[in-house]
């Protein structure tokens, strides 16, 4: 057991990208940190593997901040993320297949996204002039890099709070509305259809505007490798700063003396102890589970209670030998209905969302790709069905029969090409990262707890000293960005106790 409780020593529990950035922060501002994680990699929920030569990966498809004029670059190059990273940045952002043989395609450029909008549907004009103007409001709406100098910095933080003061009202008022609300001002069926599926039904239309402003900025592009090498960059940032990870080491209780955390226990029994805890695991597990719920009032229950999250997913990924070097690149693939309805996992499904990753030729052996397709489901379903071990594989092996099967009718011929197939579940999300009821990005943003943009949920939890939270169940909205800047002010917030000054360092 080791007993180190000077104020100096934190320790982390987790090392996804918020438990990571926590620690590399830590380590730059004077502290000691050591990471345990219950997983045998860095990542978390970042992260890719093999079957069989291929790569799947399980996270990213544009990363925010990969201009090198962007503020968040600077945060990029703080972690090591950005170093030795080659992005690449994609015309098409997702394409709409319909029926009847049409195709709507989402371009990433703002005004190629407004001509292919208005002459796919010019019944829609005035819809489609809200959603183009929201966009191009969120363009004026990015802080200065500090790359800039300091002059130009002021110029443009003028300008910013000019934007912040015009727009403030339209910022509010789209907020209020979800993608599902908005979709139903459209008359066209297949763009009604689309603006709801490429975004979360319930998730404020809000952010679709800043996703496209980051794409139309060449600020949301592709790092080359996927997810893996950002993970283990981090790893590597945070080991050269002098941290510890403990791998395979999961934290079942966090120690508590006298309302103040003092340090951890791993489920083998041993003790580790240190001047402050940091959880940037699951919430649910830390808080009613690594606590025992002792430091849960109302105001912390009711996200758990009452907020919708993102819901889980079944992942499949499929290795191909087929080059697929006539289909276009894209950032998030493209959606096709099917032939018929078709039973996959817990529900009847209409469409199918594709992700052909011909766009990183790392992913597959040379002239093979990898297909990504991702479907949303209910834990509930799994975690009864998973109970019967031989249910759930069978369920599984169904579901990858059924899709080769509908692929086979998009494009002819590729099921004798399938050379694998692997399917994640919910539970296998849950498996590998605690993550409660297998989300991948915790709280959804709605209109009902949009003010959470503006006042941020706490990074502690009342009556429990020298504890704090980071990463995606502090920070609704989730996604690795906000990973690393909750790790990043999480750090301000020590050293604002301490009485240090905060600094970072790049490498």
């Amino acid at each position: 057991m080791t007993n180190n409780t000077s104020d100096n020593s934190i320790i982390i529990i987790g090392a996804g990208f918020a438990g990571l950035g926590a620690g590399i922060y830590a380590l730059m501002n004077g502290y000691k940190a050591e990471i345990f994680e219950m997983h045998d990699k860095p990542g978390g929920l970042c992260t890719s593997w093999k079957r069989k030569g291929y790569t799947f990966d399980g996270c990213i498809h544009w990363l925010v901040g990969s201009n090198p004029q962007s503020p968040m670059n600077q945060y990029w190059e703080e972690v090591g993320i950005a170093q030795g990273s080659r992005i690449i940045d994609i015309d098409e952002y997702m394409r709409f297949e319909a029926a009847d043989g049409r195709t709507l395609i989402f371009y990433s450029n703002v005004d190629k996204l407004e001509k292919e909008l208005l002459e796919f549907s010019p019944s829609d004009k005035e819809p489609i002039s809200e959603f183009i103007d929201g966009i191009r409001m969120c363009l004026s709406l990015e802080a200065p890099s500090k790359k800039v100098s300091l002059p130009v910095r002021i110029f443009r933080y003028i300008g910013l709070g000019l934007s912040f003061a015009i727009n403030g009202g339209k910022m509010q008022k789209w907020m209020k509305i979800s993608a599902a609300e908005f979709s139903g001002r459209f008359k066209d069926p297949l763009l009604r259809d689309a603006l709801k599926e490429m975004w979360m039904p319930e998730f404020s239309i809000m952010f679709m505007f800043f996703t496209f402003a980051y794409l139309h900025k060449k600020n949301a592009g592709y790092p080359l490798g996927g997810s893996t090498p950002m993970s283990e960059a981090l790893e590597r940032r945070y080991i050269k700063l002098g941290g510890t990870i403990n791998y395979r080491q999961r934290v079942e209780k966090i120690i508590v003396e006298d309302n103040k955390a003092v340090g951890v226990r791993l489920i083998d029994g041993t003790e580790h102890r240190a001047g402050r805890v940091v959880s940037a695991a699951d919430g649910f597990s830390t808080i009613f589970n690594m606590l025992d719920g002792k430091y849960a009032d109302d105001k912390i229950r009711e996200p758990y209670e009452k907020w919708p999250i993102f819901q889980p997913l079944v992942f499949a990924g499929i290795g191909v030998n087929r080059s697929f070097a006539d289909e276009p690149l894209s950032v998030s693939g493209f959606s096709y209905p099917l032939s018929s309805p078709v039973e996959i996992g817990d529900r009847v499904r209409n469409r199918l969302w594709i992700h052909i990753y011909n766009h990183d030729p790392s992913m597959a052996p040379e002239g093979k790709t990898s297909i990504i397709i991702m479907m949303e489901s209910r834990y509930d379903y799994w975690e009864k069905l998973a109970e019967n071990e031989s249910a759930y594989k069978a369920k599984k092996e169904e579901i990858a029969l059924i899709l080769v099967e509908q692929l086979d009718k998009r494009f002819p011929g590729i099921a004798s090409q399938v050379e694998v197939v692997d399917v994640a579940t919910p539970m296998t999300f849950k498996r590998y990262t605690g993550n409660w009821q297998g989300s991948f990005e915790g709280w959804l943003i709605t209109p009902a707890n949009s003010y959470v943009v503006m006042k941020p949920m706490s990074q502690m939890l009342p009556g429990l000293s020298n504890f704090f939270m980071c990463g995606q169940w502090v920070e609704p909205g989730g996604g690795l960005p906000t990973g690393i800047m909750s790790g990043r002010r999480l750090v301000k917030k020590l050293c604002k106790e301490d009485h240090r000054k905060f600094r970072t360092t790049i490498e």
